[in-house]
């Protein structure tokens, strides 16, 4: 590749990681891939190659928050922390984690927070929140525990305001590896006590 071409090519890819990471802090959008579609949209970029990947978002995602957004960037990963504490205290029974965007830090504006919990009996997690009488809404969605494919349930609830997705895996599930697709990076995850020590950090 001749290096003008090579050089537009990067500056690109650099232009759509800090319009996807835009997009992410301003308008909630939690999805990389979206996030991308979007940033090429309005760059007017469809017929580029340079499409950057999910961690050069994240870093530009994480250096727009420090920019614009510090202290209310700070007080919404407390909050949200301190939410998903709540529900995970709440489900500790089923072995509860905490994942994603809040986990990281880099949750933006409308942001929801995702779980995992681990048991071998699903039913019993629907039966539980039964019980609390607390309503939700069971969709199944696909995940890769190791390198296989498989339809888990997801569970999403209101959670005083803030949309809470639990997704339910199997208690061997626990000891794996998870991932969202099959050549994508291992889900990050926190149990209780990790959640507890990054509030204590966030004060």
């Amino acid at each position: 590749m001749p290096k003008e071409a090579k050089y537009k090519q990067q500056h690109m890819r650099a232009r759509i990681a800090a319009a996807a990471a835009r997009i992410m802090a301003e308008d909630g959008v939690e999805d990389f891939a979206l996030a991308k579609r979007k940033a090429v949209r309005q760059l007017g970029a469809e017929d580029t190659q340079a499409l950057p990947k999910n961690e050069e978002i994240e870093f530009e995602l994480r250096a727009y928050q420090s920019l614009y957004q510090n202290q209310e960037q700070r007080d919404r990963i407390r909050y949200l922390r301190s939410q998903a504490l709540q529900a995970m205290r709440l489900l500790e029974p089923f072995r509860p984690y905490l994942s994603g965007a809040v986990l990281k830090g880099t949750a933006g504006r409308y942001s929801d927070i995702d779980l995992q919990l681990f048991t071998d009996d699903s039913k019993a997690v629907e039966l539980f929140l039964l019980n609390q009488t607390i309503p939700y809404e069971a969709t199944l969605q696909r995940r890769f525990a190791g390198d296989r494919e498989r339809e888990i349930s997801v569970l999403k609830l209101d959670w005083e305001g803030v949309l809470l997705n639990v997704a339910v895996y199997s208690a061997n599930d626990e000891r794996g590896t998870l991932k969202a697709t099959p050549a994508g990076r291992s889900i990050e995850r926190a149990g209780i006590q990790t959640v507890t020590q990054l509030l204590a950090g966030d004060a």
